[in-house]
């Protein structure tokens, strides 16, 4: 009986550790791509402005790097 409720602690002791790093894995993941999706409205606000020419190509260029440093996608 003792061998039973030990296997059964072990068990849910790894269902538990499963689930915070489930759950840390996706809140990791809403978080990058609340970032990225932040990314692309900047690149689409600096491409409209660069067309309206309401900025330089220097500094197109310049804020397009920052933009592209701070992401993975760009």
């Amino acid at each position: 009986m003792q061998r039973y409720v030990l296997l059964l602690v072990l068990v849910s002791m790894t269902q538990w550790s499963c689930a915070f790093l489930g759950g840390a894995a996706a809140g990791g993941l809403a978080a990058g791509a609340g970032y990225e999706y932040q990314a692309k409205r900047q690149m689409d606000q600096l491409d409209e402005d660069y067309k309206n020419k309401r900025i330089s190509r220097e500094e197109y260029d310049d804020r397009r790097k920052q933009i592209e440093k701070g992401s993975i996608i760009y």
